[in-house]
């Protein structure tokens, strides 16, 4: 065993040693069935803290050749599966760090170097074969030759020079020429797993690793329960530790991944595996985000100068979703054509959630929505800001009933957010959720919410944490009046859908006036 020569159980042992273990050895059957063949590369690109690091450790412990692991996987779900006993410690596992390599050289040339000198130094160790030999790839084949034992190699970081070194496109370059010549074609790779955040990059019409299968945010194929916790993952640890399973989704949900299972698209819900765990720990439901990244991260991306982006932006925050289009990305951190490149961009980085149904792009919960908002208070963004700040007040005086202040709060909104241009009540919806953006404190905010003999405008409805706000159901109206809105949840019933929900029901009318250029409200009260 060596520092990156089967490394052995230990990174493995810590995650099962760890408070909260959810289990992930699903992916071996995953990764035991490309084993030496064609698909046998694997590049998996997803955020920060989504497990990623954890994944490579258990594999590593499952494959290393002499370490007797056997114990470590009973009882969890790969130790029933018939490619189990087959491939377990039978393979030299090579696991590397990029990160580790590149935090103490000072350039990618010398990163490649170093790397090279500590793995043949490994390798030399153990098969005195490899000792006299100074090219990395001509000892692993002389090695292989000699024993007939492939290897699985684990890169971890793998796009970590294009996150460190945006600007070095040509040490970028022989980068991608040495992991292409290292891995590519060669007999004594058995699997070649790399995790970064972002998939493999493109130069021109090609890519250096093209014969790596890539699992994305954007395209996790059939890895997709694997990229976090799943829903249902999630509602057993909320019964184990008792928190509140509505609470969480709300925090933490919102990656909505359409992979495949048994060779047909399957959707999954996907939370955030870090926060989800504090939260599981603490009890306490907040922004965990922070604690591996900062708002100045997103507030980079989201204030360049392409058309259209500050829209996108300020529409998501009102909880709408924007279409995208993913294929123009080049998957660096520096090359940008269009809004949409910014935008796939933060779908791999985790600020945005991607739909591969509707081809569309939405925040994907509150924690994150609060990191826009933290970024756009220190940008010029000061009528987005303002609206977002006034939307506690025009909360407080929807309680109220106050329908001349909800009203006023809503012309702010409209006259301040010049780029929500109007012209439909869908237009006006988005205006309304973007007011009343504290409503997510406490209420799940369902849009187009089936009821009665047709479907309420906007549904804001109290999360079991906060049973004690009423419920509201809001009609829009365009250019007709409030009243005809009140008089239309009344006619048709919304109110039948809630028939389960008991407590205090506001009934909210809101009007535009294209004359006037102004909002009206009416609001009155039901007790369910």
């Amino acid at each position: 065993m060596g520092t990156y020569l089967n490394p052995g159980a230990k990174g493995f042992v810590e995650s099962l040693n760890s408070q909260i273990y959810v289990d992930k050895t699903g992916l071996i059957e995953k990764t035991n069935s490309v084993l030496n063949s064609r698909q046998k590369y694997m590049c998996i690109s997803r955020p920060r803290r989504f497990g990623k690091s954890m994944a490579m450790d258990m594999l590593a412990a499952y494959y290393s050749y002499g370490c007797d692991s056997d114990a470590l996987f009973q009882g969890f779900v790969v130790s029933k599966i018939e490619s189990y006993p087959v491939h377990l410690n039978r393979y030299d596992v090579i696991q590397i760090n990029m990160q580790e390599f590149l935090s103490i050289t000072g350039s990618i040339e010398e990163m490649l170097r170093l790397l090279q000198r500590r793995i043949l130094g490994d390798l030399a160790h153990c098969y005195p074969v490899a000792a006299e030999e100074e090219v990395l790839v001509f000892a692993m084949q002389d090695i292989y030759a000699e024993t007939g034992r492939s290897f699985v190699i684990l890169i971890d970081e793998w796009d970590c020079p294009f996150r460190e070194y945006q600007e070095d496109k040509s040490g970028q370059r022989n980068y991608l020429d040495f992991l292409r010549s290292w891995l590519k074609d060669q007999n004594y790779v058995a699997l070649a797993y790399m995790t970064g955040i972002l998939p493999v990059k493109k130069y021109g019409t090609h890519s250096a690793l093209n014969m790596f299968s890539e699992y994305s945010m954007t395209g996790p194929r059939n890895l997709a329960p694997f990229f976090g916790f799943t829903e249902k993952e999630v509602r057993l640890l909320c019964q184990t530790y008792q928190r509140n399973f509505e609470e969480t989704k709300a925090w933490y949900d919102g990656y909505e991944l359409t992979g495949t299972a048994l060779g047909q698209p399957a959707r999954y819900a996907i939370y955030g595996p870090k926060s989800v765990v504090d939260a599981m720990l603490t009890g306490l439901y907040d922004n965990y985000w922070n604690s591996t990244e900062t708002y100045e991260a997103l507030k980079v991306y989201i204030q360049m100068n392409f058309d259209g982006l500050k829209d996108a932006v300020t529409s998501m925050l009102a909880g709408g979703r924007v279409p995208v289009n993913i294929g123009t990305f080049s998957n660096d951190m520096t090359t940008f054509a269009c809004c949409d490149d910014v935008l796939t961009l933060l779908v791999h980085l985790g600020y945005l959630s991607y739909s591969w149904e509707t081809k569309t792009v939405s925040i994907p919960n509150k924690e994150v929505a609060q990191e826009y908002v933290n970024a756009i208070r220190t940008m010029d963004w000061s009528e987005v800001s303002r609206s977002v700040q006034e939307s506690k007040r025009l909360l407080e005086a929807l309680w109220n009933m106050d329908g001349k202040t909800v009203a006023e709060g809503i012309d702010h909104a409209h006259n301040e957010i010049s780029i929500l241009k109007y012209n439909d009540e869908n237009s006006l919806s988005c205006t309304i959720q973007l007011a009343f953006y504290y409503a997510r404190e406490y209420y799940n905010i369902i849009r187009e919410f089936p009821s009665g003999k047709g479907f309420a405008d906007i549904c804001l409805l109290p999360r079991q944490l906060h049973a004690d706000k009423p419920a509201c159901i809001i009609e829009l109206k365009w250019d007709a009046s409030a009243q005809g809105a009140i008089a239309q949840i009344k006619d048709r019933r919304y109110t039948d859908s809630l028939r389960d929900y008991h407590g205090n029901l506001l009934l909210t009318g809101i009007n535009y006036d294209k004359k006037t250029k102004q909002h009206s409200c009416i609001i009155e009260k039901l007790t369910l």
